[in-house]
């Protein structure tokens, strides 16, 4: 089965576009036109046309155009008598007259702005019936397209003698979203794009806040669920006309999606294979799409599994994890086989070597995942801990317990390692959880998913860990916070950034690993050389890494920034300086401060003591992790109480901010946000708490049935 994926791959090979723009985007609600649209539309025709698309236009707008033309021409006309009589509907053919002119005009306007030209194509229902017709049309067409002409068309409704829409079954089209389909095939487009004044087809009307936006229109599945609302407010059509055009043409083999008319680069976006507006294709019901039922399904799913997972016992939890690491130590050959090919085809593809170095798992990588598993296994049963235990009143005990957080939904880069911690910290937590990993990784993470699944119970479910293929399930899982409770989002500034953005689900993680190693005057130099080669060098593309050096000013006066950077040096290190360091080092100087490299590069600085290192990192840093080397016990103390970040050490590597070096068995991530979670985050930290209490039949009663005891019972056992 092909996956979600698949539905956007179809503009590989788009040349020739028929883009139907309607009435609803053409004019604005009082009847003029909406000049910033039609400019925005034509800006991205001719980006297209430059970048080598043949773009057909289909236009709607001429009878609105006209008619408010009319009308104004009619109300200068009209004596103060003439307009106390009712008012009659103005002629529609004459409207359709009239307002073509003026819409060419401005369409001819906009393009002659852009350096292009634009032509201008009449038809009616009755021109089709005659071959001869049709060939003088594709003849016409592909010559203007060769000389980078646009073509644009509208019915001639002035001269139409088709009778109203859908009164006459014997007539080819009935409004420009059927022409257009009607001219996708005659023409023989690769793509027909339909412009409306909402995203796309939705699940009930657009304003309806239950409504959901259908990114792939599949038959079989929807057909029985859309609600229609109104047609169009100026147009013939509305959304059932241009469903019944786009399925006419997608049937036929021409992919369609409808999409709004009124974003400035939508067609654009289109064709760069962005998932916007719904898809229509003749393969859809092929494709094992989750999309915008099965999102909110797998949800669901993953908290009814978790539920099953939560009623085991403890020792029942734990031998799902044994099992897990037996499976993944049992299947290696097979993990690695298809871990390389992911690793050939993002060297093919040209990404950067610090993804590829995070994509690779390493030989002996599949043995420690799956000791980490065990360490997991064997810890202390984290569900269900009594963290606080109160006498309310007497005979009425209250408990404070640790409990799981639920669904979990995990975003994350490149490292297909990070699969398996997630999951076994899940299991250990008693959380349901979706993962959604990177492309890059597509054929690790499926085998990962499907050996660690594998080990879960039929009693449990493996639904209890559901992964996610498709990028643009992501945007319908971000709405569901009713059965989502957490995001996690490991990756880029820029991923984390989109996903806090788009959600109101609650988000843990940190966007950027900007991690200071400070190297004070009184520091032992050879452990600083150590600890300084080890934070770069041991795992440059890690968040933990260190990004920038800090070194007191005495250093650079007595040699020991010089050894410093020798050392890094020798290791391969590209050196960018501050302003001082740079000055003094003779090194390029380092664009900004806040600057995460991934790679064998590193920013240093000097500065003039402790202080203003702590400011330097406050000032630049992400609150991730920072260290300093000093033999200075006062000076490291100042510096591990004042650095305001996750993880503050004092003669250490930051490469020691991980989960599993911390003894929490794996991490789903490391938090720079203040709330719940910081640091790594192993399994407390997808714990919450929940409160249990034990009475006797008390009652309020406006407090006055009940005497308040509130006394501290933690530490004692209750018989």
């Amino acid at each position: 089965m092909e996956t979600a994926d698949s539905t956007r791959t179809f503009v590989r090979n788009v040349k020739r576009v028929i883009v139907k723009v309607g009435t609803a985007v053409v004019t604005r609600t009082d009847g003029r036109l909406a000049l910033g649209r039609l400019g925005a539309l034509c800006e991205q025709i001719q980006e297209l046309n430059s970048q080598g698309y043949e773009v057909i236009l289909v236009t709607s707008g001429a009878v609105g155009v006209g008619r408010q033309r009319l009308r104004y021409r009619k109300l200068l006309n009209s004596s103060f008598l003439d307009l106390q009589k009712p008012q009659s509907e103005l002629d529609g053919k004459a409207c359709a007259a009239v307002g073509q002119n003026g819409l060419m005009a401005l369409y001819d306007s906009l393009f002659s702005q852009l350096d292009m030209t634009s032509a201008q194509l009449l038809v009616t229902d009755n021109d089709f019936r005659d071959p001869d017709f049709r060939r003088q049309l594709n003849d016409t067409v592909n010559s203007l397209l060769s000389l980078k002409v646009i073509p644009i068309f509208n019915e001639n409704d002035a001269i139409s003698t088709r009778k109203a829409p859908y009164e006459d079954s014997s007539g080819i089209f009935w409004d420009n979203d059927s022409l257009a389909a009607l001219l996708a095939l005659e023409l023989k487009a690769d793509l027909l794009v339909l412009l409306s004044d909402v995203e796309g087809l939705y699940s009930g009307p657009p304003r309806d806040p239950d409504s959901k936006l259908i990114h792939t229109y599949i038959k079989e599945r929807h057909e029985t669920v859309i609600t229609f609302g109104d047609k169009s407010r100026v147009g013939r059509g509305g959304m059932t006309a241009k469903v019944k055009a786009a399925m006419y043409a997608a049937y036929a083999g021409i992919p369609v999606v409808i999409t709004s008319g009124f974003a400035v680069d939508n067609i654009i976006k289109v064709l760069h294979g962005e998932c916007i507006g719904t898809l229509f294709h003749r393969d859809a019901n092929k494709w094992a799409s989750t999309g915008e039922i099965g999102a909110r399904e797998m949800a669901v799913a993953a908290r009814e599994c978790s539920r099953r997972l939560q009623a085991l016992s403890s020792q029942e939890r734990s031998k799902i994890l044994q099992d897990m690491a037996d499976a993944l130590e049992a299947n290696e050959k097979a993990i690695l086989a298809e871990n390389e090919a992911d690793v050939v085809a993002a060297q093919q593809a040209g990404y950067e070597k610090s993804l590829i170095s995070r994509l690779a798992l390493k030989p002996g990588k599949i043995s420690n995942l799956a000791n980490s598993v065990r360490v997991l296994a064997n810890m202390d049963e984290p569900i269900g801990r009594i963290l606080k235990r109160t006498e309310v009143a007497d005979g009425f005990i209250l408990e404070k317990s640790s409990s799981p957080l639920g669904v979990l939904l995990i975003i994350f880069e490149s490292r297909p390692d990070a699969l398996v911690q997630i999951a076994s910290l899940a299991v250990r937590s008693g959380n349901g959880l979706l993962l959604k990993g990177g492309k890059e990784a597509k054929r690790s993470n499926a085998i990962l998913h499907k050996v660690i699944t594998s080990a879960i119970p039929g009693t449990v479910g493996e639904r209890l860990i559901g992964l996610v293929t498709s990028r643009e399930e992501i945007p319908e899982l971000l709405k569901h916070d009713d059965v989502i409770d957490l995001v996690i989002p490991r990756g880029s500034n820029k991923l984390v950034s989109q996903i806090k953005a788009s959600t109101k689900i609650p988000v843990l993680g940190h966007a950027d690993g900007i991690c200071h190693v400070y190297v004070d005057k009184s520091a032992d130099m050879d452990m600083a050389k150590r600890v300084v080669v080890d934070a770069k060098t041991d795992y440059p593309a890690a968040c933990n890494a260190m990004e920038t050096l800090l070194v007191h000013k005495d250093l650079a006066q007595n040699g020991g920034l010089n050894d410093l950077i020798v050392e890094l040096q020798t290791k391969g290190v590209s050196l960018y300086g501050g302003p001082k360091a740079s000055s003094l080092l003779k090194i390029p100087e380092a664009r900004t401060f806040h600057h995460e490299y991934g790679s064998l590069a590193c920013t240093v600085e000097v500065v003039e003591d402790v202080y203003a290192a702590i400011d330097h990192i406050h000032q630049h840093g992400s609150t991730h992790t920072d260290s300093i080397i000093t033999k200075d016990q006062e000076v490291a103390e100042i510096f591990l109480r004042q650095v305001d970040s996750a993880a503050v050490f004092h003669n250490a590597s930051t490469r020691f901010s991980d989960g599993f070096r911390f003894g929490l068995g794996a991490e789903v991530g490391i938090s720079t946000s203040r709330i719940h979670a910081r640091g790594p985050v192993g399994v407390e930290g997808l714990l919450t708490t929940r409160w249990l209490a034990r009475g006797t039949g008390q009652i309020v009663d406006g407090d006055k049935a009940v005497v308040y005891t509130h006394k501290d019972l933690s530490g004692l056992e209750i018989a």
